[in-house]
């Protein structure tokens, strides 16, 4: 989402794994074979080119796929690429039937390859980093947007405390959590004073909204966080859980509309490209929930907040030496023009 639109096939596919990011593959694949059913080696290793928060790697046997998503190496962040709680909640999902990866095996012993990881199944299919869906014939648009906005509102159909995952969050709101959390993040990886920033620290807290439900929310739900079939407009597996927790499905939800005012969909011809607008977004999902859309005003402040301390997190892992993407650099770039229009929709939203 904090990303301007990208080449498809500039961050899909795999490349040999970068120098720093290797691991003992003859470590990995005796542990596989103790702990993930039916694997059977040669095991071959590559990376993936997109992602920049876990590294992430595709495991070739000869008779399947799997991917491996790990921690960092170094100095991290508290809280930080839980790699434990993304397995968790992928298994209890996927017992439902809901579209994401098998979960096989979670490795919390740093000792096998450095850092914890755990291994899922390879899912094959599309992955579009462009939301103008540039490769994919006009007529597939909006049902591929349909069932992106159709899957999100299933995610928050469900009862946590009946698919085991009752304690995945902590109770209270969700918003006073988030903002304090990713006030703190942003204090621990602060590299220069944004008055805007310090701005919304001092705002955020004193306006939020009422939370009136309570779901699993998966933090980071847009386009390229998930695969579609392969010839069919419709996700098999959302991906990336690492900021999954039980919260407002309102921050999911008005996290995905701000595609719409960031580059990507700002400005486009909805009608001629076969892309729902906002309002139809948000019909779509009101429609399948049953809720109704807030002011977004004070969603689009926070969630652009939330961006900028994703981002300063970022940056900080550039300065510490443990970004897992080369294209982080870009983050530093878009910081402070994010904080200046969190600060303009808080001003829309009543701040002074």
């Amino acid at each position: 989402m904090a990303d301007a639109v990208r080449k498809d096939e500039d961050f899909s596919g795999t490349k040999p794994v970068e120098e720093r990011h290797r691991v003992d593959e003859a470590q990995l694949a005796a542990w596989m074979a103790e702990h993930v059913e039916g694997f059977a080696g040669p095991l071959t290793v590559l990376q993936f080119k997109g992602g920049q928060s876990n590294p992430t790697y595709r495991l070739d046997t000869p008779d399947r796929s799997y991917v491996m998503r790990r921690k960092p190496f170094g100095k991290l962040l508290p809280s930080a690429h839980a790699v434990d709680r993304e397995y968790r909640v992928i298994a209890a999902l996927g017992k439902q039937g809901f579209p994401v990866a098998h979960a096989y095996a979670l490795c919390t012993d740093d000792s096998v390859i450095g850092a914890a990881f755990y291994i899922m199944s390879m899912e094959e299919g599309r992955v579009f980093w462009d939301p103008t869906l540039p490769h994919v014939d006009a007529s597939q648009r909006r049902p591929i947007f349909q069932s992106k906005i159709e899957t999100l509102a299933k995610l928050h159909s469900f009862d946590p405390a009946a698919i085991g995952l009752a304690d995945f969050g902590k109770p209270g709101n969700y918003f006073a959590r988030q903002v304090d959390r990713w006030t703190k993040q942003y204090r621990a990886s602060e590299t220069e004073h944004i008055p805007e920033m310090e701005k919304l620290i001092e705002w955020l807290p004193r306006t939020l909204p009422v939370q009136e439900r309570v779901s699993i929310v998966h933090g980071d739900y847009r386009l390229d966080n998930m695969i579609f079939h392969a010839t069919e407009p419709r996700v098999i597996a959302v991906l990336d859980w690492e900021l999954s927790t039980l919260g407002d499905p309102m921050a999911d939800f008005t996290y995905l509309l701000m595609q719409w005012i960031m580059p990507g969909l700002a400005g486009i011809d909805h009608h001629a490209l076969n892309i729902p607008t906002m309002d139809e977004a948000a019909q779509i999902y009101c429609g399948v929930t049953g809720t109704k859309l807030p002011d977004l005003n004070w969603y689009f402040a926070y969630n652009l907040f939330r961006l900028a301390g994703i981002l300063q997190g970022i940056i900080g892992r550039i300065r510490d030496g443990t970004a897992a993407n080369a294209k982080a650099i870009e983050s530093v770039k878009r910081m402070v023009p994010m904080t200046k229009t969190a600060w303009e929709y808080a001003q829309k939203a009543g701040a002074v």
